[in-house]
């Protein structure tokens, strides 16, 4: 194997492991949440991560600027009310489908910042919505559908929060703050009621839920994004909801019709075609971790 080649492919194995352990980790979330709600599934979640994250990342001893701050409280925010909103949709729509409406805010965020050819993959995916939503039969959940989306919004704040937070901080002092953020807009919303309904055994599930997601696929990622390009990464992520409609046929047998099945390889091109045209300039994130681990390093012979 070619060296240069080498680190690509390391990448690619890394996102796509990551990948299958998001749709492995929502799968198993579906069961659990018929006990004790979306909203305590993703608490549940959200609450190990952060505690995981938090033993791993020691944010205390990191220095955060007021700007880096506020940024990982955003990003917090955003992946708190991203887990809330997609869990609940996934309790009323096929995984696939929701995985494939999720993913138009991504794609929105590829379209908006393309260029030329990039914002023509918007009627692909326009169609593709179409497809899996079937609006002239009523067979979608509207309420399903509607909060698929708000998590596609969220996604898409979340990608621009992560992009900004890993400019501003290295390794995983982002998430060691944003997933404790999340844990407690969970906890809002689920209420502290929930926490004495939850008994020892849905605790160690808990645990094993938080390493499929987000501890290990997020790990995955950050990892994979220092090997591979932002357009071969965005490819890649194209790819999510396919995944998602195998492990929701295999795991949970919810076997998606043609039409859907169409409307989710129509958003699955659109992602590819987007991220192919629109891709960050590598400069900018380059300079800008660079200058990072170059803070980082000074502040580590400073507290030698």
């Amino acid at each position: 194997m070619s060296p240069a080649l080498q680190p690509a492919r390391v990448g690619t194995s890394m996102a796509l492991a990551a990948m299958v352990s998001v749709q492995l980790g929502l799968a198993a979330s579906v069961g659990i949440a018929g006990q004790i709600g979306p909203e305590g599934a993703a608490w549940l979640r959200l609450a190990w991560a952060s505690i995981i994250l938090v033993a791993v990342g020691r944010p205390w001893r990191s220095s955060f600027t007021r700007s880096s701050l506020l940024t990982c409280i955003l990003l917090g925010i955003a992946t708190g009310a991203m887990t809330l909103l997609f869990m609940a949709s996934a309790m009323r729509i096929p995984l696939g489908t929701a995985s494939a409406l999720e993913f138009l805010g991504p794609l929105a965020v590829a379209v908006v910042r393309g260029r030329g050819r990039a914002r023509l993959w918007a009627f692909s995916a326009a169609a593709g919505v179409l497809l899996l939503t079937e609006p002239w039969h009523g067979a979608a959940d509207p309420l399903g559908v509607l909060l698929a989306l708000g998590a596609g919004a969220c996604w898409a704040g979340y990608i621009l929060l992560t992009q900004r937070a890993g400019d501003q901080l290295a390794g995983l002092q982002a998430l060691a703050v944003s997933i404790p953020v999340a844990a407690v807009v969970a906890t809002l919303a689920a209420g502290l009621t929930l926490i004495s309904h939850i008994d020892w055994q849905l605790l160690l599930v808990g645990i094993a839920l938080a390493l499929l997601l987000p501890v290990v696929p997020f790990s995955l990622e950050l990892l994979a994004l220092r090997r591979l390009t932002a357009a071969s990464f965005g490819t890649l992520m194209s790819l999510e909801p396919a995944i998602a409609v195998l492990i929701g046929a295999t795991v949970l047998g919810q076997v998606p019709r043609i039409s859907a099945l169409a409307g989710i390889l129509l958003v699955v091109a659109a992602g590819v075609g987007a991220a192919r045209t629109g891709a960050r300039p590598q400069e900018t994130g380059t300079v800008k971790a660079q200058a990072v681990d170059v803070q980082c390093r000074q502040a580590d012979e400073g507290h030698a």
